[in-house]
């Protein structure tokens, strides 16, 4: 990740969706200045990655589908911004790697547990989200942002931060651990999304 150009990124979109979209954000206090942390979001359009990330108080790398970075200049842009791919049609053992580098160096990504735009809500969630928890000890921090399927329309966008959730500590993550820990990731989502007066 380039420091300066993440930064400047951040700036210029933060005053699109700031003015633009007339974005307002709340649960800041909830995401924690350091350490390892995933920041878990539901999925309704492609314009969702950078509004979370200028609108998160942390500096967020996200996963990206192996196929965007082929895209002249885009690829070498979210390159910079700290994306890495991952494969969703092969092996996602990469992705988990460089995951996992992130999170043991202190930083934080940011995931869609749903793993695809979802618009209808009908897409189950995936439990690599809780895999990444369990092996990075990193807490999840639900958010929830709304309006981006409406950019087009210049729809408002709210985004919202919830608290913290971690795995039991002290033992090992059951695959019952996960499937638990994803629903109640999910769950949370939701119940973020209707106190901003919609669904996800």
């Amino acid at each position: 990740m380039v420091k300066w150009f993440y930064d400047l990124a951040k700036f210029v979109v933060w005053c699109g969706v700031r003015v633009v979209w007339r974005a307002r954000v709340r649960g800041t206090e909830n995401v924690p200045p350091s350490g390892p942390l995933i920041v878990a979001c539901n999925h309704l359009s492609y314009l969702d990655p950078p509004a979370m990330g200028c609108l998160c108080p942390r500096r967020i790398s996200y996963m990206a589908k192996k196929e965007l970075f082929e895209i002249p200049v885009l690829g070498a842009v979210i390159r910079a911004l700290g994306a890495y791919a991952v494969d969703r049609r092969g092996s996602a053992t990469a992705a988990i790697k460089r995951s996992l580098e992130v999170l043991r160096a202190g930083g934080a990504i940011g995931i869609f547990p749903e793993g695809t735009r979802n618009r209808s809500g009908d897409v189950e969630p995936q439990t690599g989200v809780a895999l990444l928890a369990a092996l990075g000890g990193a807490p999840v921090v639900p958010a929830s942002i709304r309006g981006t399927d409406r950019a087009l329309r210049l729809g408002r966008i709210d985004v919202a931060f919830g608290a913290p959730l971690e795995l039991p500590a002290g033992r090992k993550a059951t695959r019952d651990d996960l499937a638990k820990f994803t629903l109640a990731i999910m769950n949370a989502i939701e119940a973020l999304a209707e106190k901003t007066g919609g669904n996800t």
